[in-house]
């Protein structure tokens, strides 16, 4: 074996190492690792092995490393599955994940004109306004707001929306979603929903508009969700039979 793939077998197996513990809790998310100049000598190497190591624990979104304070490890990050149909709640939850959902507010509302629109009700018409929060590890992660058709709210307005989520709470009342159309879109956080996620107002962010239909292709919902880019990543799986995600151009 040559000097330079021994170097670099030592700092890939520093990094697989230092991933084990990451993963098996011996480093809880957020922790600071240990100084650089304590890791080099724990593991016998120069400090420019390990700066290697951790570059590529850095690649691989294990840690993050910040200027003048030093080496922590990443926060876990929600996965947004593109391709089900299942609330935010759901899916998260079957992924392993203790979400917590707050509830801000609700009431029977006039729709604005873009809700209208997209419910395809007459302008002036009410529905059923729902503001949720969803919760993560301690922080806020995403901050949604619901609009639902009636007659189907006045069913659902009173069900308890921190334990059931809304498809659940539509299935109850007998009305089943058949479809969803989302678009997802890179932004920033604005004053108001700032408020509700505790973070600066300006970060970067995921927006995701949500429409879903019911068998009779009935637009049902419209949800807008604001998701922290630091909380969540957005997943999809691909096959050679079939699209489920189509890249297009921000509007």
């Amino acid at each position: 074996m040559t000097s330079s793939s021994g170097h670099e077998a030592r700092y890939r197996a520093i990094a697989t190492d230092l991933a084990e513990k990451i993963r098996a809790g011996h480093y809880a998310p957020g922790e600071a690792l240990p100084a650089q100049r304590e890791l080099s000598a724990s593991y016998g190497v120069t400090l420019m092995t390990l700066r290697q190591a951790l570059r590529q624990l850095s690649d691989d979104g294990l840690i993050v490393q910040q200027p003048g304070r030093g080496t922590f490890v990443a926060p876990p990050h929600l996965a947004y599955q593109l391709g089900s149909l299942q609330s935010f709640a759901d899916d998260l939850e079957k992924q392993g994940h203790d979400v917590r959902t707050v509830v801000l507010a609700r009431s029977i509302r006039r729709a604005s004109a873009r809700i209208a629109t997209q419910l395809r009700i007459p302008p002036g018409d009410t529905a059923l306004r729902l503001e949720r929060l969803r919760e993560f590890a301690g922080r806020a992660a995403i901050h949604q707001v619901s609009w639902v058709r009636r007659p189907h709210a006045e069913h659902i307005q009173d069900r308890d929306f921190t334990s059931v989520s809304l498809y659940g709470a539509l299935a109850d009342a007998g009305v089943s979603v058949a479809r969803a159309t989302e678009t997802i879109r890179p932004g920033l956080l604005t004053a108001a929903t700032a408020q509700h996620l505790r973070e600066p107002a300006g970060n970067a962010v995921f927006i995701s508009d949500r429409i879903t239909y019911t068998l009779d292709a009935t637009a049902i919902i419209v949800d807008r969700a604001t998701i922290l880019g630091s909380m969540m990543e957005i997943r999809t799986e691909r096959a050679v039979t079939g699209l489920s995600l189509r890249w297009g151009a921000a509007g």
